[in-house]
């Protein structure tokens, strides 16, 4: 028996998110929203407060209130409360990328990254019933619609000026790819099939188009045009979200929202995809794993597999556990078990940080815990989602799956 067929595994990763849920408790630790943890899980006060990381922790915290765990519901609140107060720009519209931790603006910038997990944070908190979460959600896809959708390109851009008024010329894959994991959820809740629609449109380009031009390596970076920059940021190539070249961790999340938009789409979807994620999880492993005969995920590869960053980064790992469950789900084949597995037993024995709690986030090729571009632990979201999705169905998207009792029942 495969563990994804195992209640037994299954209590094994429910035991795991309950750990986690307790470990991100203490990001909560000023009203404005959730800050980045260090090491030892205790607040960062060097760091300001992101708005990825809020908005993350409270997609999170909205899941851990739809396993019925006590105070999550209050914790998805907190984190609703922060996204409708000091993290908004109120006079502009849309959202800050960062404030002190008193409140006030500190990257005025306003990125898609970031307000993609605004509409997976609302989406979540909808399912989960918390009050204020549907008109947070209907503000998050309206300002998604107004100013990041490009309906030429069938994708969105990346990031604008306080005003919305300078659009920055680069296109990103990375920020298309956290819109599609935030369009599936909001068409889940919404009942609306446009936001599936929508993430069909990127998948097409950025999987169907780009991934398979090139050996099923991701271009992650484009200019105005949606012209692939190969060689963008090669000086600065341990960019923590621009990296230079491919990066496997995001060929198997990629092959994730994949299959998820595939379920979804049901008989509609188009025949391309399933074959398409199991090439974009077959080069991801073939490049990324055990590279330099270490265990662990490098980081980045250039265009032709070669590693370029080598340290082992715990939301790749994460990734790869999502995409082997997905991918058994999706076929059945035995080998995606045995991926899994395999990458279990790793997380377990190098990732997991057993004194401490959640996962060690950089750890260098010897396998030693590092933080040149890490530090501490800013959230648990990877973590979380990697106990969760082997234990849903591949549609609907994970919190309206556990609003459905859908739980072990894939």
């Amino acid at each position: 028996m495969s563990w994804l067929d195992s209640p037994a595994h299954a209590r094994w990763l429910e035991r795991h998110t309950d750990t986690l849920l307790a470990f991100g408790e203490a990001a909560a630790s000023t009203d404005v929203g959730f800050t980045w943890l260090d090491a030892q899980g205790r607040p960062a006060r060097s760091e300001p407060v992101e708005l990825w990381i809020t908005a993350r922790m409270t997609h999170v915290y909205a899941l851990g209130a739809l396993l019925g765990r006590p105070g999550c519901g209050t914790l998805a609140d907190h984190g609703i409360r922060a996204l409708n107060g000091r993290l908004a720009d109120s006079i502009n519209g849309g959202w800050y990328s960062s404030v002190t931790w008193d409140g006030d603006p500190r990257d005025t910038t306003k990125a898609a990254y970031a307000h993609a997990f605004v509409v997976l944070a609302a989406s979540s908190a909808k399912a989960a019933g918390r009050p204020h979460a549907s008109a947070l959600l209907d503000k998050a896809l309206a300002n998604s619609k107004e100013r990041f959708w490009d309906d030429s390109a069938g994708a969105v851009v990346d990031s604008w000026d306080t005003e919305f008024d300078s659009l920055d010329p680069y296109r990103g894959a990375n920020a298309n790819m956290h819109t599609i994991e935030a369009y599936l959820a909001a068409a889940d809740v919404t009942g609306q099939d446009e936001w599936l629609a929508r993430a069909l449109r990127i998948l097409t380009r950025i999987v169907h188009t780009e991934a398979r031009s090139s050996n099923w390596r991701i271009p992650e970076h484009y200019d105005s045009k949606w012209r692939s920059l190969p060689d963008y940021n090669r000086d600065i190539p341990e960019d923590r979200f621009r990296p230079y070249g491919a990066t496997p961790g995001h060929g198997f999340e990629w092959a994730r929202l994949v299959l998820e938009a595939r379920a979804a789409l049901g008989d509609g979807a188009p025949s391309w995809m399933l074959d398409a994620a199991q090439e974009l999880f077959a080069r991801a492993a073939a490049d990324g794993w055990d590279e330099g005969g270490r265990p662990g995920f490098c980081y980045t590869t250039d265009f032709e597999g070669r590693a370029v960053v080598r340290h082992r980064l715990h939301w790749v790992a994460a990734e790869a556990l999502g995409a082997a469950a997905t991918l058994y789900r999706a076929t059945g084949e035995a080998t995606y078990g045995e991926w899994y597995e395999t990458w279990w037993d790793y997380v377990a024995r190098d990732v997991i940080d057993r004194e401490y709690g959640s996962w060690h986030h950089e750890l260098d090729l010897e396998g030693k815990v590092t933080a040149e571009m890490w530090p501490g632990k800013p959230d648990i979201y990877h973590a979380i989602q990697a106990t969760l999705i082997p234990r849903l169905p591949l549609a609907p998207t994970l919190a309206t799956a556990l609003a459905r009792g859908l739980l072990d029942r894939p």
